[in-house]
Formats: structure tokens, sequence, C-alpha cells
């Protein structure tokens, strides 16, 4: 088996078929523990592959779809913040059959957590109530009445930058919804990091990411992968 590839997910909401990038572990034949990696709000990038490709890389069979799939960014673009903005709609139904599909694949052992960067990462808190097993949210917009939200969601692991001025107090706001609503989690804020220190945008000039604030960190980034691999090992593996 080709160690990734590009696949079609069935039982979509928003597409016929949702592209998707699969990664899957270079050694052994599994079963493994399966992560769906959400991209952030450039789509399914370079940068998101390589994201799962190391998850691959750490013994989980890893997908990224596509939410754009339907029609591009440009189309979708809307619609998917809607979906994120309400908790509901296309692009959750969406995460919501990438999620069964991995499950069911026979390479598969069902237990399936959920990775998100930006958007990705709203979207990873918002599918932590909807059957998933464990969620890494990275810099995600927090839900409304987030105490209320996340009750009954699965372990969170979730990752903020303190110079993100665009999230600046979500990770305290989310460690205390985590805490009302009891669920498990690890909530960590790094000090000089800011929005996007997980991901490389080898597609912006400098002076753009500068001015966007969007910045790779890579001692933030190493970090927050050490507390994210962890916690999924915890969580996904038996």
């Amino acid at each position: 088996m080709q160690p990734m590839s590009t696949v079609s997910v069935p039982g979509a909401a928003s597409a016929p078929a949702l592209r998707a990038h699969l990664a899957v572990p270079p050694v052994g034949d599994g079963p493994w523990p399966g992560v769906v990696v959400v991209h952030e709000v450039f789509g399914l990038t370079d940068d998101v592959r390589q994201q799962a490709d190391r998850l691959a890389a750490a013994g989980y069979l890893a997908v990224a779809p596509d939410l754009y799939s339907a029609g591009g960014a440009v189309r979708c673009l809307k619609s998917t913040f809607g979906a994120l903005s309400r908790g509901e709609g296309p692009a959750v139904e969406d995460l919501t059959a990438v999620r069964t599909w991995l499950a069911g694949r026979p390479d598969c052992t069902g237990t399936v957590g959920i990775i998100g960067f930006c958007l990705g990462g709203g979207f990873a808190l918002v599918m932590a109530t909807k059957g998933y097993d464990a969620a890494a949210p990275a810099y995600g917009p927090l839900p409304k009445d987030p105490a209320q939200a996340l009750a009954g969601a699965c372990p969170v692991v979730a990752s903020y930058g303190r110079r993100d001025v665009g999230l600046r107090g979500a990770a305290a706001q989310l460690e205390r919804a985590l805490t009302t609503a009891g669920v498990e989690h690890d909530v960590k804020e790094y000090p000089d990091a800011g929005h996007s220190f997980l991901n490389r945008h080898d597609y912006l000039p400098s002076f753009l990411e500068r001015i966007a604030g969007f910045h790779y960190d890579q001692a933030a980034a190493e970090d927050a992968w050490a507390r994210v691999l962890r916690f999924f090992d915890r969580h996904l593996r038996d």
C-alpha cells in the first residue's frame, strides 16, 4: 500500500465525493487509530498534507479532507464559516462522514481523533461532541457559550499563541469552559507565538505573514506536536 494517496470520501453533504489526502503509516499493516486533519482557511495545502504525513509517521491513519471540494475556496468559504458558526451544516456533516468512513476502514481500529488549524481548529472543537475520541484544536475560534457547547466533549488538547491578537484570551476561556464541562483537557498558550505558529505558509511572502500575524514558530510547534502525540497516544491507542 502506498504511504499516501488522494482518495474520495463517500457520503459527504457538500459534494458527491469529498476529496481528501490519505496518509498511511509506512511501517506495519495496521490496523491503526485514525486522525482527521482539518485544514485552515487556505484549504488543503501542502502544509496540511505534511501535517497528515507526520501523523502517519507516528503510527496514525491520517486523512485530510478538502472542505472546499464542492467548488473551491471562493464558492465554499461563506458556507464553511457559516457551518462553523452554527455548529451544523454541510461542513459538519462532511467531517462526520469522514470519521465514519475512516473508522470503517479495515486498516483502522475504529478509534478516531481530529486535529485542526485555525478554521480547522474551530471545527475540531465543534466535532469534539460528535463522535470523535480526542480533539486537538490549534488556534481554533471558540464556539458561542463554550462551556455549554463543549458539555459531553471528548478529551481536548489545545494550543494557542499569546501574540495571536484575533484570539486573545481564547486559551484561558477554553480552559475554564472545559473545566466547567468536566472534560479532560490540556490547554497551553505559547507566550512568543502568534497565529498559525504550527503552519508553514510557503505560498505567502514573509512580509505578508508578519503583517497578518501568521508566523511559524519552531519551538512552540515542536512542543505542541509533542503534547498532541502524547495525548493521542493516551486516548486513541488501545
